[in-house]
């Protein structure tokens, strides 16, 4: 086998079992979607991040695969699931089957156990991507609850149904200079930008951070405002 990719061990059994059971536990503690719609797009943004700021193509595939494997902690517990993740990712990856480097095994598993707003920081390259791709995947599909007076109730389910679109595109300008732009769309009728942050300003100053880590400036658009 030559180089391991996200199109392989995208089919592997154990991942595809790890990121089920991982939603299926959130699901019963009433979490937004973390299944194959979040881990995807995920790693297809954190591989887009990396490639559009010039960075090689093998490190964006690592970028993708920490991506597919991010939230696999969530089946343990979502208490420091970044972290019990990242071991688990390990034992997927280790497998002699794939022959992975351990320098490329380090590089995803240290990206999986920094994503977490509580417990990590952007400390490589995969990580910030990665960061990024997680904390910026707000909209109306991950929310798993059908009752309209449940979803205005709880402030998670609230937001991302009152996201109607959003994307996070990063480039390099003219100048050379690198930015990362999140831009969101919000249905006010459904919740309030104060809402929004009252949230996700913890992960937006991580997403500030990890922009950071690879020079570049990093924006908030909502409703075509720039907040940040």
């Amino acid at each position: 086998m030559g180089e391991l990719t996200f199109d392989i061990i995208k089919n592997d059994e154990k991942v595809r079992a790890y990121i089920t059971a991982g939603d299926a536990a959130l699901r019963a503690l009433e979490y937004t979607e973390h299944s194959f719609p979040h881990v995807y797009k995920t790693a297809q943004v954190a591989a887009a991040i990396l490639t559009n700021l010039g960075h090689g193509k093998r490190d964006a595939e690592l970028a993708k695969i920490a991506g597919l494997l991010h939230d696999i902690g969530n089946m343990v517990n979502r208490n420091y699931h970044a972290l019990t993740g990242a071991v688990l990712a390990e034992s997927i990856l280790s497998n002699p089957k794939y022959n992975m480097p351990y320098s490329e095994i380090s590089s995803v598993i240290t990206a999986i156990g920094n994503h977490d707003e509580e417990t990590g920081k952007p400390v490589n390259i995969i990580s910030a991507a990665l960061i990024l791709a997680d904390k910026s995947d707000v909209r109306r599909s991950r929310v798993t609850e059908s009752d309209m007076d449940k979803i205005l109730a709880d402030i998670h389910d609230r937001v991302n149904y009152a996201v109607t679109n959003g994307n996070i595109s990063a480039h390099v300008d003219e100048n050379g200079a690198k930015k990362i732009v999140l831009n969101l769309n919000i249905d006010t009728s459904v919740c309030s930008v104060m809402d929004y942050f009252e949230i996700f300003l913890t992960r937006m100053l991580m997403c500030r951070r990890a922009a950071a880590y690879l020079d570049s400036d990093f924006e908030l658009i909502i409703n075509n405002l720039k907040i940040m």
